[in-house]
């Protein structure tokens, strides 16, 4: 009996662990950035090679060359807004500005807002009144003897559109959409973006031709900017993390949530790295080349909230007195599939974020695509197979936590007579009771320590089914359409409240009548509980316990009576 108390306060210590966890990313305060990397408010103004941001308009105010300038306070819109370039491919609808040439809109194709909406592609990314999340790119001036100082094109400027429309033909795999701007000395700027058939790979890229009798120098900014997530947006009770992160080789992987942007800009040299905005399954991310030195940057300006994070080039570009160059850089906006992103940049595949049991989610989340991929075709099914999977392997832990559990109720009667026997002497009866298990050669630890040790295990394989984006709208069987929302007739959280209730039968009620009341309670709670949950999670809950009960059977009744 109290074995089985306490299994089942481990039970419930896992789902409040889960609670706890979701509460503590969103609600906690967040860490500073880490001391290895230099906050500052501005750039010192004594820098001799400071670059000098041109913007167009007379009303724009320049600011410091880390953090490329922002609309005016007074603007009403977020962002200003020209003439539109729609480009359209296989897996994008696409929106370019020509105010910066930013990229605006992206919606998806493959993936639809909802199951009951496979018409309406998701938008990851826009730039409507409320809501804001743009990818930006723009050049800074540096002071060079005998270079051009007057003008670079930057993320305000008005880029000329040579064309419209684009549209990804049948027999082509790449298609590229332009903008150009020429300076009043005559340079031209035009900047492209690449799009690949069947990729969310973008080549962001830069041309400039300097026709003048003077060399061009200066430096490429790239940033992303967003608003919050509205909350009418976000998951219904399941905590993801949206926000900022970067990546460096010394470093990793490190978040860089919307409160450490608030509290402090970020200046931080880098090379082989990237910065990226991640959300629920999707994300946009800058990937410079590899061996070129960036400086990563962070801003924010409230009423309302924005967020900028990106990277700049240390390196100052030059392009010759009659010359011509071309830079190139990767923007990545789409799905987290694990194995593109171990593709494209070094780290991008932990923007799936796991949390601290990455290196067990990991493995959990590879045995289950291999299963989907080569066996069921079906993430259900799929989740099933895991889960059984997983039962096997920790077959003699449980086995021996049920022998532990059996051993201890042969013990019940006489634990009963030494608490009538010491009454309320809480330090006599403890100390009896270890003699007693000591005498019976019995550990009062061996029934949950084995269920300790598999908890991990089960939080890692939470986290794989919450961030796995090919779950999002993937069905099952029946009604349940979409994996990823709960589900709509409840009837998988009942199933696992009955197998939770049947777990419980299979053990003595605890003789405190207040714990046996608790204890009958629980199911209720946790149907309730986890009737909010994704349907794919509660799939893994109600085989796991279905499988506990087969389990238990099978060793109570068969191996320990054999």
């Amino acid at each position: 009996m109290e074995q089985q108390r306490l299994i089942l306060f481990i039970a419930l210590s896992l789902v409040l662990f889960l609670i706890w966890d979701a509460w503590q990313r969103e609600f906690s305060p967040q860490p500073v950035t880490p001391p290895a990397t230099e906050i500052r408010s501005e750039v010192a103004a004594t820098d001799s090679n400071a670059e000098v941001p041109v913007v167009d308009a007379p009303a724009q105010q320049s600011e410091t060359p880390s953090t490329p300038s922002f609309m005016p306070v007074t603007e009403m819109k977020l962002v200003k807004k020209g003439q539109r370039i729609h480009v359209e491919t296989d897996v994008f609808r696409i929106e370019i500005d020509t105010v910066g040439g930013d990229l605006r809109i992206v919606d998806l194709k493959k993936y639809p807002v909802s199951v009951d909406k496979p018409d309406q592609p998701f938008r990851l990314m826009k730039d409507g009144p409320e809501s804001l999340f743009i990818a930006q790119s723009g050049f800074t001036l540096r002071k060079s003897d005998g270079a051009i100082l007057s003008a670079a094109p930057n993320h305000t400027t008005v880029y000329q559109a040579v064309q419209s429309k684009y549209q990804l033909d049948q027999d082509k795999n790449k298609l590229t959409a332009i903008v150009t701007w020429t300076s009043p000395e005559g340079v031209v700027f035009i900047k492209s973006y690449t799009f690949t058939r069947g990729s969310y790979l973008i080549e962001v890229g830069h041309t400039i031709k300097n026709p003048t009798r003077k060399d061009w120098v200066g430096n490429l900014y790239q940033q992303l900017q967003r608003t919050p997530i509205p909350e009418a947006e976000k998951p219904r009770f399941i905590y993801t993390y949206t926000g900022g992160v970067v990546y460096s080789p010394e470093e990793k992987y490190h978040k860089i949530s919307f409160s450490n942007i608030e509290e402090g800009k970020l200046s931080k040299q880098v090379t082989g790295g990237w910065t990226a905005m991640i959300q629920h399954y999707f994300l946009a991310a800058w990937v410079p080349p590899a061996d070129a030195p960036e400086t990563f940057y962070t801003s924010y300006r409230p009423s309302p909230d924005r967020y900028t994070i990106g990277m700049k080039s240390d390196n100052a570009y030059r392009v010759a007195a009659g010359g011509e160059q071309r830079f190139s850089n990767k923007l990545f906006v789409g799905p987290k599939l694990q194995d593109t992103l171990e593709t494209i940049a070094p780290g991008l595949e932990l923007t799936v974020d796991y949390g601290v049991l990455t290196i067990l989610a990991k493995p959990i989340y590879f045995v289950l695509k291999f299963i989907h991929n080569n066996i069921v075709s079906n993430w259900g099914w799929a989740i099933i197979i895991l889960t059984l999977i997983i039962k096997l392997s920790f077959y003699k832990l449980s086995e021996k936590s049920y022998r532990s559990m059996a051993q201890m109720r042969k013990l019940t009667p006489r634990i009963q007579q030494l608490k009538e026997r010491y009454g309320d002497d809480r330090q006599k009866m403890g100390q009896a009771q270890m003699e007693l298990f000591r005498k019976e050669k019995i550990n009062p630890l061996g029934g949950c320590l084995p269920i300790l040790v598999q908890m991990p295990v089960f939080i890692a394989l939470y986290w794989v089914l919450l961030e796995s984006v090919e779950l999002r709208q993937a069905p099952w069987i029946l009604w349940i359409q979409d994996m990823s929302t709960a589900d709509p007739y409840f009837v998988l959280p009942l199933l696992m409240g009955i197998s939770m209730f049947i777990q419980q039968r299979l053990n003595p009620a605890p003789v405190d009548p207040i714990q046996a009341k608790v204890m009958m309670m629980l199911p209720f709670v946790f149907t309730i509980f986890f009737a909010f949950f994704p349907a794919g999670l509660v799939i893994y809950w109600v085989v796991n316990n279905t499988l506990s009960i087969i389990q238990q059977w099978y060793i109570t009744r068969i191996v320990i009576k054999s």
